[in-house]
């Protein structure tokens, strides 16, 4: 159930607060952290931000994108409605000045509308009761020209009805896992990236090595990302209560609904990354 004006839910936000304090991605190599930054951030526009521009990072979880975003901007608002989570990101940006931390969620922004140069919320909006509301007050808070990136769950567009079904099966499984209390849902999901997530990933390495094209297999994605990448997923895939997804066409309506014009879709995955500019 959502808090009155602030567009989360409190059982999703408790469970993503144990989900970075236990995966605060210290485990996660410089080298891989930097490569997922760099697939969600490909359509960023950071030639067009102005010298030290101010922004914000709405989700920042354990910090992980911040820490890398934070170098190339001149501040950097750091927002999550979980204590927990802020915790993790405060001491992994402890040598980032610029980075501001603040304790709130997508529905009471901290911020001044029309005051921010950028803004950025990967794999956050889709946890919460109300995505499109959730984009109209991120929207609200930049500047005029001003980007916004976002990474929504897709809905599995343009994928053959045997991965639909599969990704169905595994729907139920979730519903299930993340009902579990938090001890158990946390061994299942772990016994899940092993089980599956590292056995699937690792045979779609070993296919496209054989030449064969690997992009409809499940997970293939994971194909050249680490356990410990695995190991989180599987945590933050199965072990949320609340996960909604969106095609492409919806993502782009909702954008275009919060005020964002000029909207660029990534093409590749993650599906779906995006960004536009405030009208």
């Amino acid at each position: 159930m959502a808090l009155d004006g602030e567009n989360i839910d409190p059982e999703v936000v408790s469970d993503f607060g144990a989900e970075w304090a236990r995966f605060d991605q210290a485990g996660m190599g410089e080298a891989e952290t930097q490569a997922l930054f760099d697939r969600y951030f490909a359509v960023f526009p950071w030639e067009k931000l102005p010298a030290n521009p101010v922004g914000f990072d709405l989700g920042c979880g354990s910090g992980r994108w911040a820490r890398l975003a934070a170098r190339r901007v001149g501040t950097l608002h750091c927002i999550d409605p979980a204590e927990a989570a802020l915790a993790v990101a405060k001491e992994k940006l402890k040598d980032q000045p610029n980075a501001v931390f603040h304790h709130a969620g997508v529905g009471n922004l901290p911020l001044a509308d029309g005051s921010m140069d950028f803004g950025y919320s990967l794999g956050v909006l889709h946890h919460v009761p109300d995505t499109a509301a959730g984009i109209a007050s991120c929207v609200a808070k930049l500047k005029p020209g001003a980007p916004m990136l976002l990474y929504l769950y897709y809905a599995l567009d343009g994928k053959p009805w045997l991965f639909r079904a599969i990704w169905r099966a595994s729907d139920l499984v979730r519903k299930v896992v993340s009902a579990l209390p938090r001890p158990l849902k946390f061994a299942v999901c772990q016994l899940i990236a092993a089980a599956v997530y590292w056995p699937l990933a690792r045979t779609a390495g070993l296919l496209e090595k054989a030449g064969a094209k690997v992009d409809n297999l499940p997970l293939s994605d994971y194909r050249h990302m680490s356990f410990y990448s695995m190991r989180t997923d599987a945590l933050d895939r199965f072990g949320t209560r609340l996960e909604q997804r969106f095609t492409r066409v919806q993502i782009d309506a909702m954008m275009r609904a919060a005020g964002l014009s000029d909207i660029r879709f990534l093409e590749g995955p993650p599906f779906w990354c995006a960004v536009g500019f405030k009208a």
